[in-house]
């Protein structure tokens, strides 16, 4: 391991893609702590210290979550990454549904800067959209505007939403920076980062809950250090399926007649599903806090945000979505088509329809059982936080995890493949 790692810092471009990285995250860590203008910093501290309000400790603390405390302390990147994951679920679906979206997406790299290009200009909208939600909320919570005497409040709430739109718009400029430039998914690099900047407060939080909070914390620890070997196993695990290529004479040569095998990874979306339930199920919340004087609205927000129902519906969404980003990422009959191109066959299955047939009925059978675990790592530690209040299960329970250690391991897999390019050894031999 400290091999490799010291490997990817003797290749000049790996190191420079390992610090541009590093570099970029610390500015999105900096903006995170820095105030909107006009507004006191820690701002809203008071209503995430409020456990007992289901809003404030259900979707509040998860937007809270993934912005790495920024919402809290009221800062130019109050929004944080979840306008643009918000979109980019959006832009998903329609390639579903909209034939010019599809095409688009299969015309490769042109095709996909127009539909990237598409996701900013939503990612827009929903920023502007949020950043008024949250004008409200804040106004909602008493927070006061510390302005020149005088000055009309439209000035501030414009300077207010305007700040919160543009942080926003930087935090997608670094996460695709970060994708283009340097190591890693961006998005989920943000992500990883906003989770780790929480857990230093939430350790503290447990301990100091009561009389036994070093021995409950201890418990938590040691609960989560068995469940990672079982979530790397699932990330690391594959379906292998036969494949026989026929030999075929090309010139003077003959090509083919070697045996492999189709790999179909059985945790083929990743964490992407629950990021996506995530972002549809607190989506109510969001929309929420345009109406803080609104009774029903707060409470059909909080029944969304905690409780059985939460429950009930992360569970089917993270199988929706296990399943629908598993199709989006793995088409069976294009796969089978390039097997039929090559030479390769099944053996003993027919090419063509009946191998797309065999691919995607394999393919189904992984994901059932993959989308039920990563449903149960989500919402195993939001019951059990439902009845012990603890900090750390909430801001360290299974999604974080899971999260957490699907990002290492991608991050891990490209530098790796970095390193053999150079014919250095990777991290595990």
């Amino acid at each position: 391991m400290l091999t490799g790692l010291k490997n990817a810092f003797r290749i000049k471009e790996l190191r420079g893609k390992i610090l541009f990285t590093i570099a970029m995250l610390v500015v999105y860590r900096i903006g995170a702590h820095v105030p909107v203008p006009g507004i006191p910093f820690q701002g809203m501290s008071a209503l995430f210290a409020s456990a007992g309000d289901s809003f404030a400790s259900g979707a509040m603390a998860l937007l809270n979550l993934f912005s790495g405390g920024a919402l809290s302390y009221v800062s130019v990147f109050s929004l944080g990454i979840m306008p643009y994951i918000t979109s980019s679920i959006i832009m998903q679906m329609l390639q579903t549904v909209v034939p010019s979206l599809h095409e688009l997406s299969r015309e490769g790299e042109v095709g996909q800067t127009k539909i990237t290009q598409y996701s900013r200009y939503l990612t827009l909208g929903l920023a502007l959209l949020n950043s008024i939600g949250y004008l409200f909320l804040f106004k909602s919570f008493g927070i006061q505007f510390n302005g020149i005497e005088g000055t009309p409040e439209i000035i501030f709430d414009i300077m207010v939403v305007g700040t919160l739109v543009a942080g926003a718009m930087l935090i997608m400029w670094i996460g695709e920076l970060i994708t283009q430039r340097g190591i890693g998914n961006g998005m989920s690099l943000i992500i990883f980062a906003n989770i780790m900047a929480g857990l230093p407060q939430a350790i503290f939080q447990s301990i100091e809950s009561g009389a036994t909070g070093l021995v409950v914390t201890a418990v938590i620890f040691v609960v989560i250090l068995c469940v990672i070997p079982f979530i790397v196993y699932l990330e690391r695990g594959q379906r292998r399926i036969p494949v026989q290529y026929a030999k075929r004479v090309v010139g003077r040569r003959i090509m083919g007649g070697q045996s492999t095998y189709l790999p179909i990874k059985v945790n083929t979306a990743g964490v992407i599903p629950i990021i996506f339930a995530s972002a549809l199920v607190y989506f109510p919340a969001q929309l929420a806090v345009f109406f803080p004087n609104v009774g029903w609205m707060q409470t059909f927000a909080g029944a969304l945000s905690s409780g059985w129902i939460n429950w009930i519906l992360n569970v089917v969404l993270i199988v929706f979505f296990a399943y629908f980003y598993t199709s989006m990422v793995f088409n069976p009959d294009e796969t089978a088509e390039n097997l039929k191109r090559q030479g390769g066959f099944i053996p003993g299955v027919r090419p063509g329809k009946q191998t797309a047939a065999y691919i995607k009925n394999a393919l189904n059978k992984i994901t059932l059982p993959s989308a039920v675990f990563l449903a149960l790592i989500a919402i195993v530690p939001s019951i059990v936080f439902s009845f012990t209040n603890n900090a750390l299960i909430q801001a360290f329970g299974g999604t974080s995890v899971l999260i957490m250690v699907g990002v290492v391991l991608d991050t891990i897999d490209k530098v790796e493949s970095q390193l053999k390019m150079y014919d250095y050894d990777g991290f595990f031999k």
